[in-house]
């Protein structure tokens, strides 16, 4: 039977490529103006959460997880203007399959361990439940946009 630990890392794995595959799903529905489409200045196109969330995965599994240099250049994803659809879904699916391989050798039993973060100290296992979050959050995001823009029922969860 899996430990607790085994649980969280295992299922943490499966949110990430479940939430990769709806954002692939998004970006296969919309041609590269709509994907960049920013209708006020406030707002981030689909393309900057993309880059964002890779970005942040890069950072916080990458680096304070895996222990890999930080080469994280936040302004930059929020200000580019436009990267070819096909790009951006093959840089998402690297990012998420580079944090997947990390994360499957994580030792479990050191979950609790305390890591750096931008945000300050913390333990492995918050870093990775932000990273899961977050990616939820913007996925989100992005499938609002995309419904809205396409006018289609993506059926992203059939029963």
């Amino acid at each position: 039977m899996p430990t607790a630990q085994e649980l969280f890392l295992s299922h943490s794995t499966r949110k990430l490529e479940q939430m990769t595959a709806a954002i692939v799903l998004c970006l296969g529905k919309l041609n590269a103006e709509q994907i960049w489409r920013r209708d006020k200045a406030n707002e981030n196109t689909i393309g900057n959460l993309v880059l964002h969330l890779c970005g942040n995965v890069r950072q916080w599994i990458g680096f304070t997880i895996g222990g890999d240099p930080d080469i994280r250049n936040r302004p930059e994803e929020f200000s580019a203007t436009h990267v070819d659809p096909a790009a951006l879904e093959a840089k998402l699916r690297s990012t998420v399959d580079y944090a997947l391989a990390i994360l499957q050798r994580f030792p479990p039993e050191n979950l609790a361990d305390s890591v750096a973060t931008q945000n300050g100290p913390s333990t492995a296992l918050e870093a990775i439940y932000q990273v899961v979050g977050h990616f939820q959050q913007h996925t989100g995001q992005i499938i609002y946009a995309t419904k809205q823009m396409s006018g289609e029922d993506l059926a992203i969860y059939k029963p």
